[in-house]
């Protein structure tokens, strides 16, 4: 089935974030990252932020992390990021 969803998905040109369950990351600089479609925080510090995902882990590395913003669609994290990481 997720062959044909994707599939389906790039056929209609529907959004893919939405459709499939995937996280839309946007990454500004290496100041702020914006992360939507998110499940949970799963470590929090000022150097390591781990986030869970339906496809996997995101683990954001740096130095002197906060949430900037965080909402049940959309978490920020903003402070000096140096590395982003994509875990199945």
């Amino acid at each position: 089935m997720g062959v044909f969803k994707e599939q389906l998905t790039e056929l209609l040109a529907l959004p893919k974030e939405i459709i499939l369950n995937l996280p839309q990351i946007t990454l500004i600089g290496h100041r702020e990252l914006s992360i939507e479609n998110y499940k949970n925080i799963i470590e929090f510090t000022a150097e390591t932020v781990r986030v869970n995902t339906a496809s996997g882990i995101i683990k954001i590395t740096g130095h002197g992390l906060t949430l900037k913003q965080l909402t049940s669609e959309q978490l920020i994290v903003a402070g000096g990021i140096t590395g982003l990481e994509y875990l199945k």
